[in-house]
């Protein structure tokens, strides 16, 4: 069976949708906590994928959050094994900082339901064929993140213009597509517009749900792609 690695940073931002999908297409899912304690896998990475999700603290955080800068050298070891790389939100932010971009605070906090812009080179891209051009996702982050030196942005936004991008074999997501009708009931607990999000959750679930398993397919498909080309050793071939 095929092993997919979730790294977690906080027990309310797992992978939801993400998961149940890739339960349903019969892999197994190794989750990584974190903020529990547990530690990211040494030694030779033998997985399908590696996903890493959101969370609330920043990424440079590592003083409070000493997993952080642990995760960044774990992520340039799987990029650099061509393993691939998903990353939502935080996970974004941490493979951007793995790919020595810079990611800072943004102007304020970005939160909601948000219209998302396929970019020319995303219209060409794996990861977002069959995607619209312009989708709607959720948004809840205040740091901001640049592209990697040798990154293509593939989805952008007009308040804020870096929202997805492919740095190599890694992909990341600033919005969600993972988010569970629960999920953000649980995020919007105390929030005043808790009821407004999840009727807009309501209204547009199908849309939602048909782009966020079409990204979850084309990840797959390019983690195949990546699998079927690998060296005896397990490794990518060289030049792919």
């Amino acid at each position: 069976m095929e092993k997919v690695l979730v790294i977690t940073h906080v027990a309310s931002e797992g992978p939801g949708t993400l998961g149940d999908f890739l339960m349903s297409r019969g892999f197994e899912i190794e989750t990584v906590r974190l903020f529990d304690g547990q530690a990211l896998p040494g030694g030779s990475l033998e997985y399908h994928a590696v996903v890493t999700m959101g969370g609330p603290m920043n990424v440079h955080d590592d003083e409070r959050y000493p997993f952080l800068a642990r995760e960044v050298e774990f992520l340039r070891r799987a990029i650099s094994e061509n393993v691939p790389v998903l990353g939502i939100c935080l996970g974004a932010q941490l493979i951007a900082r793995a790919g020595y971009a810079p990611v800072r605070s943004g102007a304020g906090k970005e939160q909601g339901w948000k219209n998302i812009f396929v970019t020319d080179e995303g219209r060409k891209d794996i990861l977002l064929q069959g995607v619209p051009a312009l989708f709607r996702v959720f948004q809840w982050h205040d740091d901001v993140f640049e592209v990697p030196a040798g990154g293509v942005l593939i989805a952008t936004a007009r308040n804020l213009p870096n929202q997805a991008f492919r740095y190599r074999n890694a992909y990341g997501l600033q919005f969600h597509v993972e988010v569970t009708r629960d999920m953000l009931a649980e995020w919007m607990d105390q929030d005043p517009d808790r009821d407004e999000v999840l009727r807009t959750f309501d209204n547009i679930e199908r849309e939602f749900s048909l782009v966020a398993r079409a990204l979850y397919a084309n990840f797959l498909w390019l983690a195949d792609i990546r699998r079927r080309v690998s060296s005896p050793t397990g490794r990518i071939a060289a030049g792919v």
